[in-house]
């Protein structure tokens, strides 16, 4: 096989979604006519309003970023001691815990879908428990049905991290109606973004409101502040980007969707690489391409192959190595003990995000699809 050609220019894992510029310049002119730069404006409101309905989200509340979100989800739930979470995520998700004074308690993982796996969450629950914090890994809905069960039979809180799950649905439902709140990124790597940002959405109308206090000091109205809160409100230029975009995101995930299919098609028969394929019921939004290496059948390691790409100026990512267990903050935690999971330790090993987003050259991915091929 011949050698494929590498890219002249750097071929990165994603590419920001930008807002038309002359549409951006006469949102920023209504802003500076109206004097109000943050503080719930007008930008924010509508945004708030436009995302719910999108999301079909009963409340919502929109953050500065998805971090500070997750943490105040953990306040408003009055959670304490042990949350169980997966070790397979971005870091935000236990580093959310561990700032809110909880402790994450490491549950494997399902070697089919990389989500966390229900048949061992009950092992870890003890006096100590309050909640579960799982995440929708790559989009990929976890088994929120079983989830449910578990959180009910044990009276346990549930907060879903659906950082990747913009746009999803399952079983005909929008993702975030699942567990007491759901938690979605709007940061500028995502398929939809406000550049920072990030949103909590709610079943409880009540914790919408204390959402919304918690965001802005604690202060429910002029003269009355009625809970510790902190600085957490998205700004009007963010809000402003947010609305913009999100009359481009249906376009993207289309973009997303066709790109994902070239890889599909051009991977399905390479031995010793594997890949999700689509659940009957989901409705997905393709905010990432991973692919498993299976060194023994590929030939090389998941590592090799990601340095051979480099060497072409294409930037994967090996999304999420390493595990949030091994971290030295964590990997001292009973459940971080070497053995405890051996799924989630083997997969971390072998996973790799290509490039992806709706404005990839089609040709672009059928030559990364080569290189894999002549490696």
């Amino acid at each position: 096989m011949a050698k494929a050609k590498a890219f002249s220019q750097p071929v990165y894992v994603t590419s920001p979604l930008l807002p038309d510029l002359d549409d951006m310049n006469k949102m920023l002119s209504s802003i500076w006519r109206s004097g109000q730069l943050t503080n719930n404006g007008s930008m924010a409101v509508r945004l708030e309003k436009e995302l719910a309905d999108f999301l079909g989200a009963n409340n919502l509340s929109l953050f500065s970023n998805g971090t500070v979100a997750l943490q105040l989800a953990c306040r408003l739930l009055r959670l304490s001691g042990e949350v169980i979470t997966t070790p397979f995520t971005f870091a935000a998700t236990c580093h959310a815990l561990s700032w809110s004074n909880l402790t994450p308690v490491f549950c494997d993982i399902e070697e089919d879908t990389f989500n966390i796996n229900p048949k061992e969450i009950e092992k870890l629950i003890t006096a100590n428990t309050t909640a579960i914090m799982p995440v929708h890994v790559f989009g990929n809905p976890c088994r929120v049905e079983e989830i449910h069960g578990i959180a009910k039979k044990h009276g346990l809180r549930v907060i879903y991290d659906a950082a990747h799950a913009f746009g999803v649905e399952a079983g005909g439902k929008p993702i975030g109606c699942f567990g007491d709140i759901s938690m979605f990124s709007l940061h500028a790597t995502k398929l939809y973004h406000t550049i920072e940002g990030g949103a909590l959405t709610f079943n409880d109308p009540y914790l919408k409101q204390r959402a919304d206090s918690l965001r802005n000091f604690g202060i429910l109205n002029e003269e009355l502040i009625i809970e510790p809160g902190t600085n957490a409100k998205l700004n009007e230029v963010q809000a402003a980007v947010g609305i913009l975009l999100l009359a481009q995101v249906d376009k993207e995930i289309e973009g997303r969707k066709a790109i994902t299919g070239i890889y599909r098609s051009l991977l399905k028969d390479v031995p010793g690489i594997r890949f999700f394929e689509e659940a009957e019921g989901v409705k997905y939004n393709y905010p990432y391409f991973v692919i498993e290496v299976n060194e023994n059948e590929f030939g090389i390691s998941r590592d090799m192959l990601y340095e051979r790409l480099k060497e072409h100026n294409v930037f994967a990512r090996k999304y999420f190595y390493p595990l949030c267990s091994r971290f030295p903050c964590y990997k001292s935690l009973p459940s971080a003990a070497p053995g405890r999971l051996p799924v989630a330790e083997k997969i971390v090993e072998r996973v790799m995000s290509l490039p992806l987003h709706g404005r990839l050259p089609q040709e672009y991915a059928e030559r990364i699809c080569a290189i894999i091929k002549g490696v």
